[in-house]
C-alpha cells in the first residue's frame, strides 16, 4: 500500500523513522549482525570496559605529577585529569571507527612509570632543568610514537604479526589472562607482595575489602553461568553497592566543571630532544619496544577471545596498529605518556562486545568522565592504596576465560610448546607483557634452529630474535645508557 502523494507523516512517526534509520546505519557500519552481536550488548560492553580501566583517570595524574612518588615533576595534576580522559577518548574512538575492534586505548601502566623515570634522567644527565624536564620527556614519547606509526604503514608490524606461530599467539592470550588475573587478585586484596613474593593476604581475608571483592566475583560467575548478558557489569555494580553499604566509598556528588588542560597541552620540547639525541636515544628505543609488544600482545589476546582471529591472522591489523600509534601521538599533545591498547578491553569482550562500537562507547564514557568525575571516582578509586576490589573481580573472571586458549597450543611439538610456555609463564612471572613476549620471541627461532626445524621459521622471526637479544643485553640492562653517559 503506497502513501498518497500529499499524505503527511506525523512528527512522532518521522522521529521514529529517523531513529531506526540511524540504528540501521550503526549496525551496518560496525557489522554488528555479522559478528553476532546487538547494539545494546555493545553499549553494555563499552561501559564495562570503561569501568574496568577507569582507574587510570586517577592513577595517571598522581603518577605523572609526582604526587604518588612525593617528588613533583612540574606537571599540573588537574590538567592531567582532563588530558588522560581526552587522550583515552580519542584513541578508543579512533580504534573503534577505523579498525572496528572492541579495544579501548589509554595511557599505559608501566609506560607512565617509565615516563617519570625519563624525567628524572633528563635532569641527572643535564639534558633539562627540573621544572621543564617533563616537556623533553613528552618530546621523547612523541618521537617513539612517530616511529611506531611509520612502522605501521610500512607493514612491518603486520608482517611481524603474521610471522608468529599460532601456538605463540594462543600463549600470549593465555599468559595475559594469567597476568590480569594476578592483577585482579592484587587489587582485590586477596594476595599481596611481601619481600618480593606474592602471598595470601591472611590479615585482610575477613576485611570489608575481601567481602566486596568476593561479592563481585560470585555475582559475575553465577550470572555468567546463567548466560545473563552484562554479567561483568552487574558484578561491578554489586561490588560498588556493597562498598557503599559498608562505608568504603561515599557518594560525593555527580558532576563538576572540568579544569583546563592548558598547562600540559602541546608542551613538547623537540629542540631539546634533538640537541641531546644521543643521550635520549635509549629512552626512545625502550618506549618504542614497550608500546610495540604491549600492543601486539593485547591485540592478539583480545582478538583471540572475541573470535576475530581468522586463520591465525588479524583482519584490519594495519589499521589497528596505526590507530594505536596515532593515539600515542595525540596523547602527547594532551600531556600524556604512551597511549596503548588496554588488556582491560577483555572485560568488554567477555560482556559480549565484538565490534568497534564497544570501543567508541568506552571513548564516549571517558569524555563524559570529565564532567562526572565525582561519580567515576567513587567506582574507580578505592581509599586503600593499591586496591580496587570493585573492578578487580572482572579482571579475575576475564583471566579465567582467556586461559582456555592453552588447549590450542601444540604441546606435542616441543619446538612450539617450549617457546609458548615461556610466554605463558613469562608474562605473569615477570609482571610485564613486553618482557614475557621478548623472552619467548628470542627462544622461538633458537629452539627451532638447533632442533632441526629452522626452515619452519621466517626470516623476520630470526631478525626479531637477534634484535630483541641485543635489546635485552644492551638496552634492558642499561649498558647502552651507560655507554652514552660516558661518551658524553
Amino acid at each position: 500500500m503506497k502513501l498518497k502523494e500529499n499524505a503527511k507523516i506525523s512528527p512522532v512517526a518521522s522521529i521514529n523513522m529517523k531513529i531506526w534509520g540511524h540504528m540501521y546505519s550503526i549496525r551496518s557500519f560496525f557489522k554488528i549482525k555479522e559478528r553476532d552481536s546487538r547494539v545494546r550488548t555493545e553499549v553494555a560492553a563499552g561501559i564495562t570496559t570503561f569501568l574496568t580501566m577507569s582507574y587510570i583517570i586517577f592513577l595517571q595524574p598522581a603518577i605523572l605529577s609526582g604526587q604518588l612518588s612525593g617528588e613533583p615533576t612540574g606537571m599540573s595534576s588537574q590538567a592531567l585529569i582532563v588530558g588522560v580522559c581526552v587522550a583515552a577518548a580519542f584513541g578508543s574512538i579512533l580504534m573503534g571507527l577505523w579498525a572496528n575492534y572492541p579495544i579501548a586505548l589509554a595511557p599505559g601502566m608501566g609506560e607512565n612509570f617509565f615516563f617519570v623515570s625519563v624525567i628524572a634522567s633528563c635532569v641527572s644527565l643535564g639534558v633539562a632543568p627540573p621544572e621543564t624536564a617533563w616537556q623533553t620527556a613528552l618530546g621523547v614519547v612523541f618521537i617513539s610514537g612517530l616511529i611506531f606509526l611509520i612502522l605501521s604503514f610500512l607493514n612491518v608490524r603486520e608482517a611481524l604479526m603474521n610471522s608468529i606461530s599460532p601456538s605463540m599467539k594462543y600463549a600470549m592470550a593465555a599468559g595475559i589472562g594469567l597476568f590480569i588475573a594476578l592483577i585482579g587478585f592484587q587489587k582485590g586484596g586477596v594476595i599481596h607482595n611481601e619481600f618480593g613474593n606474592y602471598m595470601l593476604n591472611t590479615k585482610g581475608i575477613d576485611s570489608y575489602t575481601s567481602l566486596i571483592f568476593f561479592t563481585g566475583l560470585f555475582v559475575i560467575a553465577v550470572l555468567h553461568i546463567r548466560k545473563v548478558r552484562g554479567a561483568i557489569l552487574w558484578g561491578i555494580l554489586a561490588s560498588a553497592a556493597i562498598a557503599l553499604l559498608v562505608g568504603k566509598i561515599h557518594y560525593g556528588g555527580l558532576m563538576k566543571m572540568p579544569p583546563s588542560i592548558g598547562p600540559v597541552f602541546a608542551k613538547m620540547d623537540f629542540v631539546n630532544v634533538f640537541a641531546n639525541i644521543l643521550k635520549l636515544l635509549p629512552f626512545i628505543i625502550i618506549f618504542t619496544f614497550m608500546d610495540m609488544f604491549d600492543t601486539l600482545g593485547t591485540l592478539v589476546g583480545v582478538a583471540s577471545q572475541s573470535g576475530l582471529m581468522k586463520d591465525g591472522k588479524l583482519p584490519n591489523a594495519k589499521r589497528a596498529f596505526a590507530a594505536d600509534s596515532i593515539g600515542t601521538i595525540f596523547g602527547v599533545f594532551c600531556g600524556q605518556s604512551t597511549v596503548t591498547s588496554y588488556i582491560e578491553s577483555s572485560a568488554g569482550v567477555e560482556c559480549g562486545g565484538r565490534t568497534g562500537l564497544t570501543a567508541v562507547i568506552t571513548g564516549m564514557c571517558f569524555l563524559l568522565a570529565v564532567l562526572f568525575t565525582p561519580f567515576i571516582e567513587m567506582i574507580g578509586h578505592y581509599p586503600e592504596s593499591g586496591l580496587n576490589p570493585i573492578v578487580a573481580p572482572a579482571l579475575v573472571i576475564v583471566g579465567a576465560m582467556m586461559i582456555k586458549c592453552v588447549r590450542h597450543i601444540e604441546w606435542d611439538d616441543f619446538s612450539e610448546a617450549v617457546p609458548a610456555f615461556l610466554i605463558l609463564v613469562g608474562i605473569p612471572f615477570m609482571y610485564s607483557i613486553a618482557d614475557g613476549l621478548t623472552i619467548g620471541f628470542i627462544a622461538y627461532p633458537v629452539i627451532k634452529l638447533f632442533g632441526g626445524k629452522g626452515r619452519e621459521v621466517s626470516w623476520l622471526s630470526y631478525f626479531l630474535g637477534v634484535l630483541l637479544l641485543l635489546y635485552m643485553i644492551f638496552v634492558k640492562t642499561g649498558l647502552l645508557e651507560e655507554y652514552f653517559k660516558h661518551a658524553m
